[in-house]
């Protein structure tokens, strides 16, 4: 494997950088199209009910100018779904949850198209609630899709070993229940779209802020009724997604398509921000009971993990999300007998989809928590059991899985993130020093407290230090067949244009594949022109998600570079008369033949060389992973062809006085396999650990019956820079054989592990351990969440 590297883990400034941040880059919002109409959308205020009629008799005999959508006008598919069609691109039988739509209101003023919404009468039939998704498949639940007969969207089972011996031959036996709360994306720009119609009968372009374009182009499709060569998408700017721009996406660009080829002129959709959270889905919130068994050396030998979670009102990526989660509900351990039960149910709550982890901060939260108890219980520290237990070279996962082909770092990434951090010297200091026996308030406390119940000035602030680790399965894995492509065309200059079937969504990928293309070339990351986002030019490449990107695409890109870097030796060959290629040199812009130094030729003249020889210089680079197996009756199979690991630290300080919780520093490691651009890992360690922390201490989406009752950032809490300490990353390249040169992911494994860490530092700090997150203030204190039932915080009506 190339050791030596021009470009490849050096800090390279993102190529969107400049027009980003001198306001210059194009959003969605940015674009006027001639004669372009708005649309709103008309919602009911109910959380299950029956249409029994929709009347827009008021509606037209007041608003001349206005066009309603609805159901009536999809000449395709009227339902839409990942896997399941159960979600409508406009509501005519039911209601399920109180973002579902109705119809849609167009023309070209949008305040009298808001004000307009109130003409439109819905006649409803109210049904049952149902928002406890520990009830959902009770017999007497109302249920959501009657088609299904009940609520269950999905179950996999896990099975290895026998789970009652391991129990048996265990010398301590522990039960937990945890829970994960419903959590928004918080991107920076709400979503956005335009559909084009184009001229004759060419169908039409969708431009938007989409996460995945070609996902999107399916979905139009399918809804207009038109082959995938009549819907064109192209990506615009995206201001953020973390997995929260691809279904949402798919049906507002559906919606906008279906009024655009109605009036025959472009049609826009834009959300504020509480239209944006009303509708959009959000992270799934779980419910995990773990019973674990091991001996007094602290040896694993039996797992039973149950896990529900609440997929919401419609299945969207459920199936996909809950399937990773059980593959690693066990975490990064070898247990020699495993029973594991992950379902999915359908309620009432806000659907839940894909969202930056995809289905391992809930596990990984419970897993880690689980490990340091058996530490306490045993007397040992956290690192002496993750070390005993943790996976190494060789070892077999819960799913029958042998780890090989990569090196299996999770004891590296441990014990680095130990001594960077001084963890052991830190844990048992700050343990040795809890003097705070009992600081809670019981809730049925009188606040009355008596004198042996104050705290002491000097004991409020308690600091404290946790780890977690986690190991994370690369690609879609036993998802679906992975592969991806990439579009690469050198120009006669020696420019060069290039653009990957997955998606910029903020992440950095233009500037890493681009440097990849630049450290085959020889040429300098300048000299590559990233195209925009257009179904129209690559081939489809799945989805840009599940920790896929760098691995799948950056191995296309450099596929595609090899290709051309050899029809560019071919030249050089005989340019230079000379047999072996093998001495040939791509470097800094020169093709250099080694050990001569009267052979050297510009990149661009070769270039220009080759074009006069009608040689082509346009390729499609293509990268294929290896094939993996999955048996859905026992969970067993090869779940993903590769792995990466990690390790965070995190140091708090909790006043115990009013339940705060401040993060001094979070120390994180992780094996990313080959890392590319040291300035974007950079980047997704600092952006992942803050989100991490907002999940583990402020961030909760909350409703009564259904409605969401924090609509705008004022409610929900999302942390910043000043929220955070020192964040200090380090990495470790594992060598592997996939990939461009063992490059694999970063950004998914940095949020997941924080909240873990973060609460085994509270619980070295106060003594106590939490289950239920986020660790907020009233848990801290009052070991409770305060839940008004008034929907009237904040900006809520």
């Amino acid at each position: 494997m190339k050791k030596d590297f021009k470009y490849v883990g050096k800090s390279t400034p993102r190529q969107d950088a400049f027009e980003k941040v001198t306001g210059q880059a194009k959003f969605t919002d940015d674009y006027y199209f001639p004669g372009m109409l708005h649309a709103v959308m008309v919602r009911t205020k109910s959380s299950h009910a029956k249409i029994l009629n929709v009347d827009y008799t008021r509606l037209l005999a007041s608003a001349e100018n206005i066009i309603v959508c609805d159901h009536n006008d999809i000449i395709g598919s009227k339902k839409v779904g990942p896997i399941k069609k159960d979600q409508p691109i406009f509501c005519y039988d039911k209601i399920v949850t109180p973002g579902d739509v109705v119809c849609m209101l167009v023309g070209g003023d949008i305040q009298e198209l808001l004000q307009s919404r109130e003409l439109v009468d819905i006649d409803l039939e109210e049904l049952p609630v149902l928002t406890e998704p520990l009830k959902a498949l009770d017999i007497d639940s109302p249920i959501i899709h009657s088609e299904n007969g009940n609520n269950l969207i999905n179950h996999y089972p896990l099975r290895k070993g026998n789970v009652e011996k391991g129990f048996s031959e265990s010398d301590h036996i522990i039960e937990q229940h945890y829970s994960t709360q419903l959590i928004e994306h918080a991107y920076l720009e709400p979503e956005a779209v335009i559909a084009i119609p184009l001229e004759g009968k060419k169908g039409i372009k969708i431009l938007g802020s989409i996460q995945n374009p070609h996902t999107t182009r399916k979905v139009v499709a399918s809804v207009l009724g038109l082959p995938l060569t009549k819907v064109r998408a192209v990506q615009a700017e995206i201001g953020g997604s973390f997995g929260g721009k691809d279904d949402t996406m798919n049906i507002l660009a559906a919606r906008a398509a279906v009024a655009a080829l109605k009036t025959g002129k472009p049609v826009k959709i834009k959300f504020g921000r509480e239209e944006s959270i009303v509708e959009s889905y959000k992270r799934h919130p779980y419910n995990l009971h773990y019973k674990v068994g091991f001996t007094k050396d602290g040896l694993l030998k039996a797992m039973k993990i149950d896990i529900t979670a609440d997929g919401g009102a419609y299945s969207s990526m459920s199936p996909f999300v809950t399937w990773r989660t059980v593959v690693q509900a066990t975490g990064p351990y070898q247990v020699e007998n495993v029973c594991t039960d992950v379902k999915a149910v359908y309620t009432n709550n806000p659907y839940t989809g894909a969202m930056r982890g995809f289905g391992s901060p809930q596990p990984i939260f419970a897993q880690e928590s689980l490990m340091d108890e058996i530490a306490d219980i045993l007397g040992k520290s956290p690192l002496e059991i993750r070390e005993l237990n943790g996976f190494k070279a060789g070892s077999i996962t819960a799913s029958g899985q042998k780890l090989v082909d990569h090196d299996i770092n999770l004891i590296t990434v441990l014990n680095e993130a130990a001594i960077k951090s001084e963890f052991d010297k830190k844990w048992q200091l700050h343990r040795k020093n809890k003097k705070i026996k009992n600081f809670q308030i019981e809730e049925n406390n009188n606040f009355l407290l008596s004198h042996n119940e104050f705290v002491e000035p000097n004991e409020t602030i308690q600091k404290g230090i946790g780890l977690a680790v986690s190991y994370r399965g690369c690609s879609l894995g036993a998802e679906g067949i992975d592969a991806a492509a990439a579009y690469m065309s050198v120009q006669q200059d020696g420019s060069v244009y290039l653009i990957s079937g997955l998606a910029e969504n903020g992440q950095g990928l233009k500037t890493t594949f681009s440097i990849i293309a630049a450290e085959v070339l020889g040429i300098s990351p300048d000299h590559i022109q990233y195209l925009e986002q257009d179904t129209g030019i690559v081939p489809d490449s799945g989805p840009t998600v599940a920790s896929r990107s760098t691995l799948m695409g950056g191995g296309a890109v450099k596929n595609a570079a090899e290709i051309l870097k050899s029809r560019l030796k071919e030249i050089v060959l005989n340019f230079w008369n000379v047999k072996n290629t093998e001495e040939i040199i791509f470097t800094e812009n020169e093709i250099l033949l080694r050990g001569d130094e009267t052979k050297r030729v510009s990149f661009q003249e070769i270039c220009s060389l080759a074009y006069s020889k009608g040689v082509n210089l346009a390729v499609i680079g293509w990268y294929k992973g290896p094939n993996v197996h999955w048996d859905e009756e026992t969970g067993q199979g090869s779940a993903y062809f590769t792995y990466v690991y990690g390790c965070q630290v995190a140091e708090v300080s909790v006043n115990v006085a009013t339940g705060e919780v401040y993060i001094d520093k979070i120390t994180a490691v992780h094996d990313a396999g080959k890392v590319i651009n040291k300035l974007g890992a950079l980047g997704q360690v600092y952006g992942g650990v803050t989100q991490g922390a907002g999940y583990a201490l402020w961030e909760e989406i909350s409703s009564f019956d259904g409605k969401i009752k924090e609509d705008n950032f004022d409610q929900y809490l999302i942390p910043t820079s000043r929220d955070i300490g020192e964040i200090e990353p380090h990495f470790i390249e594992g060598e592997d054989i996939y990939g461009a040169w063992g490059a694999k992911s970063l950004g998914e494994p940095t949020l997941e592990l924080t909240a873990a860490a973060i609460s085994n530092a509270i619980k070295n700090a106060t003594g106590k351990r939490f289950f239920n997150l986020p660790i907020n203030l009233e848990e801290v204190l009052l070991n409770r969440k305060l839940k008004p039932t008034d929907l009237k915080r904040g900006s809520t009506n």
